[in-house]
């Protein structure tokens, strides 16, 4: 059943009258404080019917919206509630609603297989996970991960805003190379979020190339209303960071063709999760599997090689192996 703002309106200000003990509440008594309500509130002078009233008092005693509203009628003639510390206000979400949502949750999942709800999935998850949190309260069945530490946090829905409205900000940010933070007059054009961590995909003033900032490493920023904010004129971001792991990427650099060899016991992980949408497998033999993707070589493909350690090898190019192979001489000096 769907509720207009206005019913809500009458709803509110008949459970007010009804919590008022110190007054005896007539039918006509109703019907004025709701026509009064209105008035103030929409503006409408036309009042209110007896019939609309009636029917009103008779939904909220129904479990049709979960308010089981304990309206009584003493001397036929006066209203209120049995309850005293009742009010429609602190009802709780019904069991009709509940599984009314669980249904939408049903049918929103049936859409994850398409791309453009891949962004939705963990949302999904959430709501139907707190759906049944709310029904059952030992129930609780899936965790995500949540780093409440993850410093930047609070940056997130201001840089949004000024990302969506195109406004120019001042930041002043500090990298891990920086001795000490500086302000930047930048353009906003996309936040991005890499393993649980933030970045701001923006242009600094009278730089021409784009910069990656950390949230994290930011340390206050404000709009600059009479910045004159320069819009974004290059390649679509899907296309910009389709070709590489991660957030480090400068315009100019192109994807390579990085060749990988797993080990028989790891190449499943590497299979069944993909390191990028391009990854290809070009033969298997007796010591693993072999597969290559087209990614720009950057610091977080390093990275995610490194995690595998012994168990995956760059065969091609030979610039990325020479630097995978001396980072690991150089992992286990450090041991040494």
């Amino acid at each position: 059943m769907s509720i207009n703002k206005l019913a809500l309106i009458r709803y509110k200000a008949i459970d007010d009258c009804l919590r008022n003990r110190y007054r005896k509440w007539t039918l006509e008594d109703l019907i004025d404080k709701v026509a009064d309500v209105l008035y103030n509130a929409e503006g409408i002078s036309s009042g209110v019917s007896k019939r609309t009233i009636q029917a009103d008092i008779q939904l909220m005693r129904s479990d049709k919206l979960g308010y089981n509203a304990p309206i009584e009628v003493k001397d036929r003639k006066y209203y209120a509630y049995s309850d005293p510390a009742y009010s429609i206000t602190n009802a709780p979400i019904n069991d009709a609603d509940v599984d009314k949502m669980k249904e939408i949750v049903a049918v929103l999942k049936q859409f994850n297989g398409f791309s453009y709800f891949d962004d939705m999935s963990d949302m999904i998850a959430r709501l139907e996970n707190n759906l049944y949190k709310s029904t059952d309260t030992q129930l609780n069945c899936i965790q995500f991960e949540n780093n409440h530490q993850l410093l930047g946090l609070a940056h997130i829905n201001p840089l949004y805003q000024a990302t969506l409205h195109r406004k120019a900000l001042l930041i002043e940010y500090k990298s891990f190379k920086a001795s000490e933070a500086k302000e930047h007059i930048c353009y906003p054009y996309l936040l991005k979020e890499y393993r649980n961590r933030w970045f701001l995909i923006t242009r600094v003033k009278h730089t021409p190339m784009l910069t990656t900032m950390a949230l994290d490493r930011i340390i206050s920023l404000q709009e600059l209303p009479k910045e004159k904010f320069i819009a974004y004129d290059g390649i679509p971001f899907e296309e910009y960071f389709g070709n590489l792991i991660g957030v480090t990427k400068s315009e100019k650099e192109v994807a390579h063709k990085v060749v990988l060899e797993i080990d028989k016991k790891h190449a499943p992980y590497v299979l069944t999760k993909p390191l990028h949408h391009s990854q290809q497998v070009l033969r298997e033999n007796e010591k693993g599997t072999i597969v290559s993707i087209e990614v720009v070589l950057n610091f977080e493909l390093e990275r995610e090689i490194m995690g595998f350690g012994e168990h995956m090898k760059v065969l091609s190019p030979k610039s990325l192996a020479t630097r995978i192979a001396k980072r690991l001489v150089q992992a286990a000096k450090s041991y040494e």
